[in-house]
């Protein structure tokens, strides 16, 4: 059977200062639930009509040669990949769950004014003190790097490009692709609370590892829509093992129960035992539109890391325009420079 490689849907919303176009992939499963409507909702082409991102074509992506450049720290910092690498390492190496977080920090940042560092910024109001980012982490992986730099090649080497590469370098250690990254992102001067609100909910990382919180998957547990009872599409066993784990609803389990620290198909075979932690996991088998290319990718472990390199480049290019013609290299990640 002849494997679809890649699934796009456009979604195209008109707003006062632009047409913006979003190709979404679901060969991926970072981004199950952008399927449904990400960037295709009316509150948020009302809400964000200001923002304005540039998404290269997924197809061609030279597209972003005009704004990103792969050699562009070659000669400014020219170790720079080796220092956020080495970084990266000693982090993960003590705490393992610290990759999938990074992964996900990544992913809220870029979601929100394309990727321009804004989730990193700590003030009052900012993306970073939302609901929804109350349970983000990686933030002093990124800060122990950046200072790192400075001490190497002050004032060069953006925030935005430490996440992306960062994250990239996580996936690797825990067993994922490496994909080549382009340089030249800008840090951002706005990050706003309400805007963090637009991150779909259920698709904050790639969920072949990491952890969600109880929180998120007791409804299927105790009171399925409603009904006072378990979701009836979750396996016994793994309903009787989640109950255990999940008596509170602050409290973590792992997305994948099979190799939670390992970057890996096993994911999607945990999708055929009907041991999809999220109903949003669990609809991308049960779906037929989907099952075929969910089920083709739990055999096809290379093609999976492939296309996940490629997911990963198009999100890390995202760029917000105004980011870019009036962002900054910031000397600390957490404030804007004065």
């Amino acid at each position: 059977m002849r494997i679809i490689h890649t699934i796009y849907h456009r979604y195209t919303i008109n707003c006062n200062l632009f047409t913006m176009k979003i190709p979404t992939f679901i060969i991926t499963i970072f981004i199950i639930s952008f399927i449904a409507s990400v960037f295709a909702d009316d509150y948020l082409a009302n809400e964000y009509s200001s923002t304005v991102l540039k998404v290269p074509n997924m197809a061609d992506l030279s597209a972003v040669d005009d704004d990103l450049s792969y050699s562009l720290y070659h000669e400014s910092c020219p170790d720079v990949e080796g220092i956020i690498y080495r970084k990266v390492k000693e982090w993960v190496t003590k705490d393992p769950t610290l990759a999938p977080s990074l992964l996900r920090l990544q992913y809220h940042d870029c979601v929100v004014r394309g990727c321009d560092a804004s989730i990193l910024l700590d003030h009052e109001g900012s993306e970073r003190s939302s609901n929804m980012s109350k349970s983000l982490r990686g933030f002093e992986v990124i800060d122990d790097i950046k200072a790192e730099i400075e001490k190497k090649c002050p004032k060069t080497v953006s925030c935005a490009d430490i996440l992306t590469t960062a994250a990239r370098d996580a996936t690797v250690l825990v067993g994922g692709p490496y994909w080549m990254i382009p340089f030249g992102r800008k840090d951002g001067r706005v990050s706003l609370a309400k805007e963090a609100t637009i991150v779909p909910k259920g698709s904050e990382s790639a969920h072949t590892i990491g952890r969600t919180t109880c929180e998120s998957v007791q409804h299927r547990l105790y009171d399925y829509k409603g009904t006072k009872g378990p979701d009836p599409s979750l396996n016994p066993k793994y309903l009787n093992y989640l109950r255990r784990k999940c008596r509170w609803a602050s409290e973590t389990v792992s997305l994948d129960g099979e190799t939670p620290n390992t970057f890996d198909t096993q994911y999607y075979h945990n999708l055929k035992k009907s041991m999809g932690i999220l109903s949003t996991d669990q609809l991308l088998y049960s779906d037929s539109r989907t099952k075929p290319v969910a089920n083709g990718l739990s055999f096809e472990s290379s093609l999976f890391k492939n296309q996940f390199g490629v997911s990963m480049v198009k999100l890390s290019s995202i760029l917000d325009l105004t980011s870019q013609d009036e962002g900054e290299i910031r000397g600390d990640c957490k404030y804007v420079n004065h």
